[in-house]
């Protein structure tokens, strides 16, 4: 998550952060109010509402509100696109003369910079404009977060791994480094063992099972076993496509490899194939062709794309894919 700040003087009272993606926008909401205050400040110094259930009248009097065992009153007005535009000149007019003891936090989807409101806030706050991180940027990402967080660090290999696991969503990630955290215990670094044994067992399990059971002609079987991933895991909605390309990119390298004369233990060392599954995982290989394994990756790229631009279901995309297996 890519964060960019204008310039403002010192003391803010005006916050707008921008961004499309509203969960990265929340969790630098979140950032912004553990810097603005103290937990023990938020009971009686922060005030937190949806734009759709609160006035601008409102809204102004919480700011004016005198703190109460607190330096500052902090306003909340989340999801605001159409609370600004439905109320733009009395913000102006606020935004001129805003309360020394409230801070407004508007949290917005986007941000115009050639309005009256846009060009008065560097004189009384600051804009944080939020956008969506870079892939070869999330490793860094989750490293800082990990460590910000919990202290610990998490290794290159392992941020990678999850990504390939997971995808590139940065609060699902989140969400998988606060589980790693606790599951790693006192360990200073999450590993990618870690990641393997918690985040990635059950995905890649059932991913083996549903091919596994596809390549031997067992349609059924293989249909049965990506449904009840999808039951049984919610976050497999968000997951299973890049879950899968994780594991054929897995059997691309490994045929190469068995291509080049390469052995079987060699290979599964070096890609972490799991014990007692070699024998399917290679089995599996001789029944698929490079290119027909190099055919399906490019299978599962249309279909991350159809899924994030809405044009596919993905339970419905990877049944098919299976069933085309």
């Amino acid at each position: 998550m890519a964060v960019k700040k204008s310039a403002a003087k010192e003391k803010k009272f005006v916050y707008v952060i921008a961004g499309k993606d509203s969960s990265l926008v929340a969790i630098e909401c979140e950032k912004l109010l553990e810097q603005l205050l103290e937990p023990e400040q938020r009971v009686t110094g922060l005030f937190k509402a949806d734009s759709e259930e609160v006035s601008a009248a409102q809204v102004l009097d919480e700011l004016r509100t005198v703190p109460f065992l607190s330096d500052k009153r902090v306003v909340v007005v989340k999801d605001a696109d159409g609370f600004v535009s439905e109320n733009r000149p009395l913000l102006e007019k606020y935004f001129e003369n805003p309360s020394r003891s409230g801070v407004l936090v508007l949290t917005v989807s986007s941000w115009q910079s050639n309005t009256k409101l846009a060009k008065k806030l560097p004189q009384v706050g600051e804009l944080i404009s939020v956008t969506e991180p870079k892939r070869w940027e999330l490793p860094r990402k989750l490293n800082e977060y990990a460590q910000d967080a919990y202290g610990k660090r998490i290794a290159t290999d392992a941020a990678e791994f999850l990504v390939e696991l997971v995808g590139e969503n940065l609060a699902q990630l989140y969400g998988e480094i606060d589980k790693l955290a606790l599951f790693s215990g006192q360990e200073k670094a999450i590993t990618a063992k870690h990641v393997e044994s918690l985040t990635g067992h059950n995905r890649m399990f059932n991913c083996f099972e549903a091919i596994e059971a596809a390549v031997s002609g067992k349609k059924d079987v293989a249909i049965s076993r990506l449904r009840t991933m999808f039951s049984e895991d919610r976050s497999a909605e968000y997951t299973a496509v890049g879950a899968l390309a994780f594991y054929f990119r897995r059997m691309f390298s490994a045929k190469a490899m068995l291509e080049k004369g390469i052995s079987s233990a060699e290979i599964a060392s070096r890609l972490r194939i799991w014990r007692g599954r070699e024998a399917e995982f290679f089995g599996q290989l001789r029944k698929m062709s490079l290119k027909r394994i190099g055919d399906i990756l490019g299978r599962l790229a249309e279909i991350d794309y159809g899924v994030k631009t809405g044009r596919t279901r993905v339970e419905v995309a990877a049944e098919q894919l299976i069933l085309e297996i």
